[in-house]
């Protein structure tokens, strides 16, 4: 008997067009909206490229990988105007020029219907800054990324369900010429962030502790409770599950929580294990499935696990004392420090949900996905409140794709 979660699953570890495979998710792992878990890390390759040797800092490593992408050019970078994407900007401008390489255009999707994704001052502030005021090019984003649109239904119905559901409709891939390398700041929140040990490196450096709140996070780090937010940003599940979890899922997740909780103290073997970690294969793997079909190739440069081990020797046993002063160590000489040390970010899984996508909640029947990991009562009040989380995208394919088939199969 046919399933929704078998045709989602029907290509599993197939090619998505042009060579690179798709990797499904399990049903727990859809209901949590993220791969669980770690892998083992491929060695580095053999090779200049692929030599990460005790000699090799972060940045020297960061600057090998944005050339490999240069080398074999025409190279866009996708530019929010964010932190990580700035770095990654700064780095590839960088290393052009050094090497008399063809620039990078930047290029900045723009959503006109979303003002909390507009970044264009930052944008401006960090293209100044690197001689590339009148290089940017932008690409107004309406309905292309809808989770139901067009665009994604097709690919859908081509590819099955993939995860991240938003890999179905990416305006940015869909626009850029067939043969573009795409580099992104993709990771850095989580490989630039925070571990552990981090409050107590800041205590070291002042000495002491400076503040309730400090002596908060101090106390929460044993515990593993003051670790940063995940990739749940609508929720936070170092404190709860959503809602809308059940049992072996809610379970699931809380095992996962605890285990990235657990990470180990010492700042270098905290982003060492890093690297091991699913979300970024899996995530870099089916991007790529995806933009085959485009004859398009990413790079994601931060995430690389090369980039991730230099970075974990470059910080040692206390690494850094946050997020900015990463971004100094990394960055200074590239960028101004208001870009740095900036904490804003722009949201955008507005983009993600609309009326279509509320259009099909509203009549949901709640068929489709595995009631005994989710409440699809709470799921739909949450698909239509003010703000869906993109993480619950792949239950929102699933539940679609349940359409095409009759509702006995669907159990």
């Amino acid at each position: 008997m046919t399933t929704t979660a078998d045709r989602g699953a029907a290509a599993d570890r197939a090619p998505g067009g042009g060579g690179a495979s798709i990797e499904r998710l399990t049903a727990t792992e859809i209901a949590v909206g993220m791969p669980l878990g770690h892998e083992p890390v491929p060695a580095a390759p053999d090779g200049p490229a692929g030599q990460d040797g005790p000699a090799e800092g972060a940045r020297a490593v960061l600057e090998e990988l944005t050339a490999q992408a240069l080398r074999a050019g025409p190279v866009v970078v996708s530019f929010s105007g964010g932190r990580d994407s700035s770095a990654v900007l700064a780095v590839a401008v960088h290393v052009a020029r050094q090497e008399g390489l063809p620039l990078p255009v930047p290029t900045a999707l723009v959503y006109p219907d979303l003002p909390h994704a507009d970044e264009s001052d930052w944008q401006r502030a960090v293209l100044d800054h690197l001689g590339l005021a009148d290089r940017l090019v932008t690409v107004t984003v309406t309905d292309q990324e809808r989770l139901l649109g067009a665009a994604a239904l097709a690919s859908l119905d081509r590819h099955g369900l993939v995860w991240p559901a938003a890999a179905h409709a990416d305006a940015l891939v869909d626009t850029v010429a067939p043969g573009t390398r795409l580099l992104t700041g993709e990771g850095g929140d989580e490989v630039l962030g925070v571990r552990r040990v981090t409050p107590w490196t800041v205590a070291r450096a002042h000495g002491r502790p400076h503040g309730a709140r400090h002596l908060r996070e101090l106390a929460g780090t044993v515990g593993g409770a003051a670790l940063p937010l995940g990739p749940l940003t609508s929720h936070n599940p170092w404190i709860d599950a959503p809602p809308w979890l059940r049992g072996p899922a809610r379970a699931a997740l809380r095992r996962h929580v605890a285990a990235r909780a657990r990470t180990p103290w010492r700042y270098d073997r905290a982003t060492a294990a890093m690297a091991s970690w699913r979300v970024p294969s899996v995530l870099a793997r089916n991007l790529q499935a995806l933009a085959d079909d485009r004859g398009v190739r990413w790079h994601h440069p931060l995430q690389d696990p090369r980039f991730v081990r230099a970075l974990a020797r470059d910080g040692g046993a206390w690494g850094f004392r946050g997020r900015t002063d990463t971004m100094r160590f990394l960055f200074a000489d590239l960028l101004p420090d208001a870009v740095l040390a900036r904490r804003s970010k722009a949201a955008f899984n507005g983009s993600r949900f609309g009326a279509d996508e509320r259009d099909f909640a509203v009549g949901w029947d709640g068929s489709g996905v595995d009631d005994r990991l989710v409440d699809a009562v709470a799921l739909r009040r949450h698909w239509l409140g003010d703000r869906p989380a993109g993480f619950t995208g792949p239950l929102l394919h699933q539940a679609w794709l349940a359409r095409a088939l009759p509702r006995e199969e669907t159990r």
